[in-house]
């Protein structure tokens, strides 16, 4: 495994994380598409975090189950908790993800062109009611 350190653009935020990363993950649903992250999916074990959950500023949308945080100071979002699957996409035969989603822009040192774009359809996921 590679072990890659990361921040937020201030700095205030720090993490180190293994993975190898063979792809990016890039969603079309608003809040992705606004953002402009590209995300790599690793499991809990593999982040390691340098500045406490509690320090930062969480928003939650949709589903309310997903968790975004984003540094206090800039603004800017390095990890996030994916959201829980809906029924569609548990009919589908998906399953659940009990991780992280690390931002690869705030990786340092980390070539995004590197690799491959892994297109995410997430503006068609029906929320449950």
């Amino acid at each position: 495994m590679t072990r890659y350190t990361g921040s937020c653009h201030c700095g205030f935020v720090r993490f180190e994380v293994e993975a190898e990363i063979d792809h990016a993950r890039i969603c079309n649903c608003s809040i992705c598409h606004k953002r402009g992250a590209l995300n790599f999916r690793v499991p809990d074990k593999a982040l390691t975090l340098h500045t406490p959950l509690a320090d930062l500023t969480l928003y939650t949308w949709g589903s309310h189950t997903g968790k975004d945080y984003f540094c206090p100071h800039c603004g800017i979002l390095s990890f996030r908790r994916p959201a829980a699957l809906t029924e569609g996409e548990r009919a589908q035969g998906l399953t659940e993800f009990d991780g992280w989603a690390i931002n690869l822009r705030c990786l340092d040192g980390f070539d995004t062109d590197a690799v491959p774009l892994r297109h995410i359809p997430g503006r068609d996921i029906v929320l449950d009611v």
